[in-house]
């Protein structure tokens, strides 16, 4: 297993991490021993939020890294407030929300500190000086070691970057999602700023789903890079591998947060995380032009 430093953290992190929203499905059990096994494999970053499965998910990954919390680094969110009836949720970036939100997702995970406590969105309505002023009091109270951001906005990032103290910011990124690219990679790359990447596999569509339009791409396009992807399997990758290599091959890239749902799946990630040729994946990067951010620029 490849281990990048986080930022300004300075931790070992593993370039592959888990995903844990994906184990919705899953008994906590079931879930324990998938999270066991990826520990085993040397994953020692884990990617939760208050929001999924109202808190369950949180609960599954506290009692299945209890007995290893020392060794490895949980990461969770606020910010999604469900709905009383369970409808649906509501962005609510209030500093007392959030405040209520760390003391909870604490009890569920069974730890006296979150490693990385992130901010589950944001916009330039938000009070960002008081989220900003709530987090850095939740460090000092040694409540949560570090604080980032999880945002796909320019606007959001920047801001961020600029005003706080942040660590690290989770973003969609993939081969078909090269829009941070354009400003946002490079921004943090400057500032030492972790990139925690989501949708490295672009929904499925870089792994073996059917091509169809996304992010303003054609299905064409989509197709060409699921044939070179297919040319190249000749050569032993799997698509996976391919996917992966171009995300972790930018420099402002720390680790790829991945869904897991099943043995097969670890097994699988384990084995994508092996390196691909340099001509290979300048092949796959010139095979689309990149996309660009249309709002929130």
């Amino acid at each position: 297993m490849e281990y990048k430093i986080l930022g300004a953290a300075g931790w070992k992190v593993s370039a592959l991490s888990f995903g844990c929203m994906s184990l919705d499905d899953s008994t906590a059990t079931e879930a324990a021993t998938l999270i066991g096994r990826a520990v085993d494999a040397g994953i020692n970053f884990f990617d939760t939020a208050d929001l999924y499965e109202k808190g369950v998910n949180e609960e599954k990954v506290g009692k299945a890294l209890k007995a290893v919390r020392d060794k490895v680094f949980i990461a969770t969110k606020a910010g999604n407030q469900w709905r009383a009836d369970g409808s649906g949720w509501d962005w609510n970036p209030r500093p007392a929300y959030i405040l209520d939100c760390v003391e909870k997702s604490l009890q569920r995970l069974q730890t006296d500190y979150i490693d990385l406590y992130q901010l589950h969105g944001g916009t330039m309505e938000d009070p960002i000086d008081d989220i900003i002023d709530l987090f850095e009091r939740l460090k000092q109270q040694g409540k949560i070691r570090e604080y980032g951001i999880s945002s796909i906005r320019p606007t959001v990032i920047r801001e961020y970057v600029q005003r706080s103290a942040i660590v690290s910011v989770m973003t969609q990124y993939s081969l078909l999602d090269r829009r941070p690219e354009e400003s946002t990679l490079p921004l943090l790359k400057a500032n030492n700023k972790a990139v925690l990447v989501r949708g490295a596999f672009a929904q499925g569509l870089l792994i073996n789903k059917p091509a169809k339009e996304y992010l303003g791409r054609s299905a064409g396009e989509v197709d060409r890079i699921q044939q070179l992807q297919q040319e190249l399997s000749a050569k032993g990758y799997t698509p996976q591998q391919l996917a992966l290599n171009f995300v972790l091959q930018n420099p402002a890239v720390t680790t790829v947060v991945a869904g897991i749902r099943t043995d097969q799946q670890l097994s699988e990630l384990l084995e994508a995380a092996q390196p691909v040729a340099e001509a290979d994946m300048e092949q796959l990067s010139a095979a689309i032009a990149p996309n660009f951010y249309k709002e929130h620029r």
